[in-house]
């Protein structure tokens, strides 16, 4: 039998018989972006290319980029999200608590040097610290998991006041305050004195906490920031507040403008097993 009358038989083109592979020359081509990336580690594609193109090896761009790509040598461009226009506004105190809270993070670290971040909370109307959380890593459905617990016993605020982290300004945190109808306010990038209520609160924290104690663990931190928060809430006079505390600040004032605010507002509870006293005191021995 004829080649033609098998192909015919076996139903394929005498072509594919007559086929022949040709060598696989690309080990050339990742022998040399190899060695230019063990290099240069930070060039790009082109830059690579156009060295190469220079050492005459005038291979096909889309040849030397299929290679390139399947060796995983690309590198990841990082874009900047492009915010809209923040509309600047006044720092003023809400009439009554749950109007407005300001959100913003912290950095610190441990004794063993790893990094962790806080996650703080107040309301604008008394200042009060409603939330510090601490952890290695804040994302932002984390951020809403943290609002959500805080929403289940303090009650929902009207406006979420916070800067342009990539935390806040998340399509998940967006979605959700749109379902929960809560607004989310922006300050104009670069001015953080337009959040300047947790800001002035961050500093507190700062000094009274953060940089007044060393921290083995995580937990440890979160349990003294914990004790402090109460302290802070219920013992510490306030100077804008006229010397209020925040919570008398709230039992005081809050009335005047939300008669139907209950006689025992919810606030954050002290942890009987961790007093700021208690644990003061065996740091210090």
């Amino acid at each position: 039998m004829s080649i033609r009358q098998a192909c015919t038989l076996f139903e394929i083109q005498q072509s594919v018989f007559y086929y022949e592979p040709k060598p696989n020359t690309d080990h050339e081509v990742r022998d040399q972006l190899s060695r230019l990336a063990e290099l240069h580690s930070r060039w790009g594609f082109w830059m690579m290319h156009h060295h190469l193109r220079l050492m005459n090896y005038h291979w096909n761009h889309k040849r030397v980029y299929r290679i390139y790509t399947d060796m995983k040598l690309n590198l990841r461009r990082k874009h900047k999200k492009r915010l809209p226009a923040r509309i600047k506004e006044p720092l003023i105190q809400p009439l009554a608590p749950n109007l407005t809270w300001s959100m913003d993070f912290m950095h610190d670290g441990l004794i063993n040097g790893v990094i962790f971040r806080s996650f703080n909370v107040i309301d604008d109307f008394n200042r009060e610290a409603l939330n510090i959380t601490l952890d290695t890593s804040l994302t932002s459905k984390r951020v809403i998991r943290e609002l959500e617990k805080l929403i289940e016993w303090r009650g929902k605020p009207q406006k979420l006041r916070v800067d342009n982290g990539p935390e806040f300004i998340a399509d998940a945190m967006e979605s959700w305050t749109k379902t929960n109808g809560i607004e989310l306010k922006f300050i104009q990038k670069g001015k953080p004195h337009q959040n300047g209520y947790v800001e002035r609160f961050n500093r507190s924290y700062r000094e009274e906490v953060l940089d007044a104690f060393a921290f083995e663990n995580i937990r440890q931190a979160q349990t003294l920031s914990h004790a402090w928060q109460w302290i802070y809430n219920n013992e510490r006079p306030h100077g804008s507040l006229n010397y209020h505390t925040p919570n008398s600040f709230l039992l005081k004032y809050g009335k005047l403008y939300n008669p139907q605010l209950p006689s025992e507002f919810p606030t954050f509870q002290q942890d009987i097993k961790y007093q700021w006293k208690s644990l003061i005191l065996n740091a210090a021995n």
